[in-house]
């Protein structure tokens, strides 16, 4: 007699389902843990996709140019940043110092330049209202152009010199003068009153000499 034919059949058919049993358990397990690492797999991946997405787009920075957005990458904008300097220092000292005889349009003039200096900037305003400076604008009927002559930066440390020349344009006479100032830089956001992200830090004049002074022929 065989081995089987000791086993009653029922028993071989429970042993046969049990084996089915636990072949199919198996199999479901299988099939769980391949899922579960499929769908870590998935997820993985698209967190990195996401992950590049999103560093990529916060490169991206649109710039107005009379109101219409341009794109520009933020690499390109860290390399021109020393650019976006030397236009922030000249535009503050122009609209600081290139003045005419008329109190509304010097107020306007210094209101917009307070968004791109810090006290600073407020400091010397009231100095020189306090020393009689726009008065005599007023009364000379005087005209003030400032011609930049060189700006010079060093984008490491984030400090300036700049070098100009102010013409004083007088009924009786011409004056120029020679002015340098120096001062730091600090990065801000953007705004509309202050496009190029940036503010003018402990500025001082450490020249405002005259250097040529001509007389006018008056009749």
């Amino acid at each position: 007699m065989g081995r089987h034919d000791l086993v009653p059949a029922f028993l071989l058919d429970a042993i046969m389902i049990i084996r089915n049993i636990e072949s199919k358990i198996r199999l479901a397990t299988f099939l769980s843990a391949g899922s579960l690492l499929a769908a870590l797999a998935i997820v993985a991946i698209n967190a990195v996709c996401t992950y590049r997405l999103v560093s990529n787009a916060q490169k991206n920075i649109y710039i107005l140019d009379n109101n219409v957005p341009i794109l520009a990458r933020q690499t390109d904008m860290q390399m021109n940043r020393p650019a976006e300097y030397r236009a922030h220092i000249d535009l503050f000292h122009s609209l600081f110092f290139s003045l005419t005889p008329d109190d509304n349009y010097m107020e306007y003039q210094m209101k917009k330049a307070m968004y791109l200096i810090d006290e600073s900037g407020m400091k010397q305003y009231n100095n020189l209202k306090e020393n009689g400076f726009f008065n005599s604008i007023l009364s000379s009927s005087s005209v003030l152009t400032l011609e930049t002559d060189s700006i010079h930066i060093d984008p490491i440390r984030k400090i300036f010199r700049y070098y100009g020349r102010l013409k004083i344009d007088r009924r009786s006479s011409t004056v120029v003068r020679s002015l340098i100032t120096e001062g730091s830089l600090k990065d801000i956001p953007r705004s509309d009153n202050n496009p190029h992200g940036v503010i003018i830090t402990g500025w001082k004049t450490l020249e405002n000499k005259d250097i040529s002074n001509v007389e006018k022929n008056t009749f």
